[in-house]
């Protein structure tokens, strides 16, 4: 980027991460996907591919180089905040989903 704000690829790293909290309510929770392999290659594979961390790390190091301190570090505070948020509230979302039975969202119960 040429200055200012990151937001490409501030928004791809916060719907990656939304994505990651609906995978996990499906595999880990739910027990949606059984397949061993499913996970490890929707998450680090699929998600860990469109998601872009190191150039989120490149970014806040060209703006600190340019001395765009204040936007580096809301950058960086914004990014993590947005990130932790998704991966909450897309879990949140698809527990509903699968509680209230959804058309076309198989319900269930929360695993033991």
């Amino acid at each position: 980027a040429d200055g200012g704000f990151p937001w490409t690829v501030f928004a791809v790293n916060v719907s990656g991460c939304a994505l990651i909290g609906v995978l996990m309510v499906l595999t880990v929770e739910r027990g949606r996907v059984t397949h061993p392999l499913v996970r490890p290659f929707l998450g680090v594979g699929v998600l860990g591919g469109f998601t872009t961390f190191s150039t989120y790390a490149a970014d806040v190091s060209g703006l600190l180089v340019r001395q765009e301190l204040a936007v580096a570090l809301a950058y960086m505070a914004a990014t993590v905040v947005a990130a932790l948020a998704a991966v909450w509230a897309g879990a949140v979302v698809t527990r509903r989903l699968l509680d209230r039975g959804v058309p076309g969202v198989r319900d269930g119960g929360r695993a033991a």
